[in-house]
C-alpha cells in the first residue's frame, strides 16, 4: 500500500510505525523480490555459481537527483553493476543503504526507487538487504545511496594493471563525457538548455563480450575524472606511456559544445555507461567488433608504449600535449 504522508519526516527514521511503513510499503514493495526479507537483520544469499566471488561498494551523491537519462536511483544500480562488470564478474546481488533528508517528497523517493528497481531487473540483479537513515533537515542534500554489489568471475579470467604490456591497445565503448555534461545542463546554473542525456547505463553486455576474447588485459569504467583519469591511473600503475589519438576519441557534438562554452575538458568529465579496455595488439580488431556490436560509437583510441610514464594526446594537428592528472574537481556531485 502507498504511504499516506507526502514528505519524509524524522519519524520515518525512529524505528517505529512510520519507519516500518517506509521500508515495507516503499522500498520493499518497489524493490521486492523473493530474496529481500525486511523481517531479518541479515540476508541469506542463495548459492552462487562457481567462480571467484567479487565484491564492490560505492556511494552515490548527485545534484540534481533527477537528470535527463536517469536519476540517482538508476545511477546507483548501474554504477555498482559496472564496477563488477569491468572486473570480469557477472553481478548477482546488491545491498542498499539510503540516507534521506527530512522534508524529501515521497513522490520523488518513489521515482528514484522505481528507477533503481527497473535497472536491477534489466540486469537480473536482486537487492537482498538494506537500511534507511533519515537525516534532519540541512544535514543531507536530499537523498544519498550507498551500495554493495556481489558478483562472480570465472576462475580462468585474470584482469588488472599488472597484465598490461607495452604495445597493448586501448579502446572505449562509446562517446565520453555525456553524463558530466548532462548534469551540468540539468543544474540550469549557466542559463543553457538542451536535450543532452546522461549515458548512465549498464556496461555488462559490453564487458561480457570482451571477456570472451583472449588478450583482454584490463577494463575500467571512466566515472569520476573521466577518460583522462583512467589513462593517468594506467600510466602510473604500469610505468608505461599512454598515447591517445585525439581524432579517434568519440565526443558528441552537444558535449563538445557545452564544454567549449563553459571551459570544461570532456576528457575529464564522467561517463556512467562506458568502459575503457586494454587488449593485446593481436586482439584489438576482434575487441573493437565486439564493442561495436553493443555500441556503434566504440573506438580504438590509443596504445601503451615503453616511454616515460605519462599520458600524451596526439592532436589532430599533429602535435602533442600532456594530459595531467586531475587535481581540482571540475564538476562536484556528479555520481
Amino acid at each position: 500500500m502507498a504511504l499516506k504522508e507526502t514528505h519524509i519526516t524524522l519519524a520515518h527514521g525512529n524505528g517505529g510505525r512510520f519507519m516500518r511503513e517506509l521500508i515495507d510499503d516503499l522500498f520493499a514493495a518497489r524493490l521486492g523480490n523473493t530474496v529481500l526479507d525486511t523481517s531479518l537483520d541479515a540476508a541469506s544469499i542463495p548459492s552462487l555459481p562457481a567462480g571467484v566471488l567479487v565484491v564492490t561498494t560505492d556511494g552515490f551523491t548527485v545534484q540534481p537527483l533527477e537528470f535527463p537519462g536517469g536519476n540517482i536511483g538508476s545511477l546507483a544500480v548501474h554504477g555498482t553493476i559496472n564496477d563488477l562488470a569491468v572486473s570480469g564478474a557477472v553481478p548477482h546481488y546488491l545491498t542498499l543503504n539510503a540516507f534521506i533528508e527530512e522534508g524529501t517528497e515521497i513522490a520523488l523517493l518513489e521515482r528514484l526507487i522505481d528507477a533503481m528497481a527497473q535497472a536491477a531487473r534489466d540486469s537480473q540483479v536482486s537487492v537482498v538487504a538494506g537500511d534507511t537513515k533519515v537525516m534532519p533537515r540541512g544535514q543531507a542534500d536530499g537523498v544519498y545511496f550507498a551500495t554493495t554489489g556481489f558478483g562472480v568471475r570465472p576462475h580462468t579470467l585474470e584482469l588488472g594493471m599488472p597484465h598490461v604490456r607495452a604495445g597493448d591497445r586501448i579502446l572505449v565503448s562509446g562517446t565520453v563525457g555525456d553524463h558530466g555534461a548532462a548534469v551540468l545542463l540539468a543544474r540550469e546554473e549557466f542559463g543553457f538548455h538542451g536535450d543532452l542525456r546522461s549515458d548512465s547505463a549498464s556496461v555488462l553486455d559490453a564487458a561480457q563480450a570482451l571477456c570472451k576474447i583472449p588478450g583482454l588485459r584490463f577494463m575500467r569504467d571512466p566515472t569520476r575524472g573521466g577518460l583522462a583519469t583512467v589513462a593517468n591511473e594506467m600510466a602510473r600503475a604500469t610505468s608505461l606511456c599512454v598515447r591517445l589519438q585525439e581524432d579517434a576519441i568519440p565526443i558528441s557534438e552537444p558535449v563538445q559544445s557545452v564544454c567549449e562554452l563553459l571551459g570544461y575538458d570532456p576528457l575529464y568529465l564522467a561517463s556512467e555507461g562506458r568502459l575503457v579496455a586494454v587488449v593485446a595488439t593481436e586482439a584489438a580488431d576482434q575487441a573493437l567488433v565486439a564493442l561495436r556490436n553493443t555500441n556503434t560509437e566504440a573506438r580504438l583510441i590509443g596504445e601503451l608504449t615503453d616511454e616515460p610514464a605519462q599520458v600524451i594526446m596526439q592532436t589532430e594537428l599533429g602535435g602533442e600535449r600532456v594530459l595531467e592528472e586531475l587535481e581540482e574537481d571540475p564538476l562536484p556531485r556528479i555520481c
